[in-house]
């Protein structure tokens, strides 16, 4: 009788951020369908979502629930202290217990928006060095990195991916970010996102109505470089926007805005304000499936979150990126739509509107491009979760097939 392997999965999962949830849903739908004798939980921000959510048991990936608020006074920095050496054994008891933890895409290696190093980079690097410790293996799997300012995360993301057994990034700019980190990459495989595994909702019908526009927004401040300017940045984001969502008003549009993350929600409040229309309108979506729904009942997306973009392009839906990070640049470029990229930094509203209407002339082949570019997604992961199986699952037939990194 072949015995369970007990696997973990590992990350900021079930708090509020659907791109991550959705990652999550992949690897268990892999799980689920080519090894369904394993035993699966997570540690993780939200256990109780994730719980109800997924139905695997979940535990708290921070033992101070006041991890990611600014600590203001002397009780408050030392339970983040304390907190730092409870999770340090928490992590490595809850490492122990398993053969194999997942870390399911995310940009686990990047800070570009803002982060602190004693937060997820420390708790990242506590799992990949106890799974060294205890010869469990730490797979991240599709992960996203970047360049790294800070010198204190750089050398907590860089010893984290040096000690994981596996990795694969979801694109080729992350996959050079570690090698400039110093981390030997030589055999790291770069593959398309781990949502591009989700399931395609189906095509909507066509309507006589005006096609709907989604237009996904984000709480956007900037980096962890921009800290000195995140107001400015994020006050000529909310003005672009808003007035790129008037202008689709005034020419009729129906306009659907759509977030990423729980944080964004005031952003959707300040331009259904600023613009007071019946034309204008939220949705609440509860997952990337919901999402995928929403983007491929419009006509066209303008989004900046990441995965708003990948569900996006993942319905077959032609797409305007606001771009934060070089991942949104080289996800439109994988799927043909490289020219459709505007900076979020730097929005000028009559630049985005003139994008805009370029994107919905060229409509039709731009759909024909996603159609094409999805199916060479699908074929890639199928490779991804191949490699995954024999790198973490191995029988006496591939083990020598696993990959360690040096």
């Amino acid at each position: 009788m072949k015995t369970a392997t007990h696997v973990g999965v590992f990350g900021l999962l079930g708090s509020g951020n659907l791109g991550n949830d959705g990652s999550l849903e992949a690897v268990l739908d892999y799980l689920r369908a080519e090894h369904p004798e394993a035993v699966v939980d997570a540690l993780c921000g939200g256990p109780e979502a994730v719980t109800a959510r997924y139905r695997i048991p979940a535990t708290r990936l921070h033992w101070y629930r006041g991890e990611y608020r600014t600590a203001s006074h002397a009780g408050a920095i030392a339970a983040k202290g304390l907190g730092k050496l409870v999770d340090a054994v928490r992590t490595a008891a809850w490492v122990r217990r398993h053969d194999v933890v997942i870390v399911p895409g995310m940009g686990v290696l990047e800070a570009t928006l803002p982060l602190r190093p004693w937060g997820f980079p420390y708790a990242l690097f506590l799992l990949c060095a106890t799974g060294r410790l205890f010869g469990t293996r730490v797979a991240l799997v599709g992960v996203g990195a970047a360049p790294i300012g800070d010198r204190p995360t750089r050398a907590l993301v860089r010893w984290s991916a040096r000690l994981a057994a596996y990795r694969s990034f979801r694109d080729a700019p992350s996959r050079d970010a570690m090698r400039e980190m110093g981390v030997d990459t030589a055999r790291d495989k770069v593959y398309p996102d781990l949502a591009f595994a989700l399931p395609t909702p189906p095509a909507s019908p066509h309507s006589d109505s005006p096609d709907p526009v989604c237009v996904g927004v984000m709480d956007f401040h900037g980096g962890n470089d921009d800290r000195a300017r995140a107001e400015e940045i994020h006050r000529r984001y909310l003005d672009g926007t808003t007035r790129l969502v008037r202008a689709l008003v005034e020419d009729g549009r129906p306009v659907r805005l759509v977030t990423g993350d729980a944080c964004d929600a005031p952003v959707v409040a300040a331009i259904l304000d600023a613009v007071d229309s019946p034309l204008v309108t939220a949705a609440e979506a509860a997952s990337l499936a919901d999402l995928m729904k929403e983007m491929a009942a419009a006509g066209t997306v303008v989004a900046t979150r990441y995965h708003n973009l990948v569900c996006a392009l993942k319905a077959g839906t032609p797409t305007l990126a606001l771009s934060y990070a070089a991942k949104s640049d080289a996800l439109m470029a994988r799927m043909g739509l490289g020219a459709y990229c505007h900076p979020a930094r730097e929005v000028d509203a009559d630049r985005l509107l003139e994008q805009f209407r370029s994107l919905e002339q060229r409509s039709a082949k731009l759909r024909q491009t996603l159609t094409e570019r999805n199916l060479t997604a699908t074929r890639q992961l199928e490779h991804q979760f191949t490699a995954l199986t024999m790198a973490l699952f191995p029988t006496t037939d591939h083990a020598h097939h696993g990959q360690e990194a040096r």
